[in-house]
């Protein structure tokens, strides 16, 4: 069984989720699974490409796989967090939701100007979040290599919005 079969084993589907009409891909039993979560890491890093000064994650289930690969590089992890959750300084970056609108922050010392910077989280559906990181990247001063995801939901085409940062986008899962 290849990686990509072996996480969609361990996907939990839940209909209905957060709302009626939307099929949740549920992440949390790869978790479970320690032998396959190494995997993941792995995979990842195998599907590098150019080597990052840094890695990024975005709230809150960036952090999970981000983190375990940026330690594993031994490169410094970055957090994109929700507004108002930074206790330093900030960098802001506002982007469009399907009703309304959001924003997320990194501290402003976090990057290095110049630095390459890998982003991560776990999904990519419509590629908002990750636009705004990746915005929110630049404005530091630094350079987006690359985007790294557990899933990506090919038919939202969040794609179309990340080719303009770089061509280096991984997703470990395709719907």
């Amino acid at each position: 069984m290849n990686l990509e079969e072996a996480i969609k084993k361990e996907i939990r589907d839940v209909p209905d989720f957060p709302k009626k009409g939307i099929l949740f891909r549920d992440i949390t039993p790869v978790l479970y699974n320690q032998k396959l979560c190494s995997n993941i890491v792995d995979g990842f890093i195998e599907r590098l490409g150019e080597r990052p000064d840094a890695i990024v994650g975005i709230e809150s289930r960036g952090f999970l796989f981000g983190f375990l690969v940026a330690n594993k590089l031994n490169l410094p992890f970055v957090l994109v967090r929700k507004a108002g959750k930074l206790p330093y300084t900030t960098l802001s970056e506002e982007y469009d939701l399907e009703y309304g609108t959001s924003k997320i922050e990194i501290h402003e010392d976090a990057l290095k100007k110049g630095w390459k910077v890998l982003i991560h989280d776990d999904l990519l559906a419509t590629g908002g979040t990750a636009e705004a990181a990746a915005k929110l990247v630049e404005k530091a001063g630094a350079i987006v290599v690359g985007f790294n995801f557990v899933i990506g939901l090919n038919f939202l085409n969040g794609i179309d919005k990340l080719t303009n940062h770089t061509n280096n986008i991984t997703c470990l899962v395709h719907y």
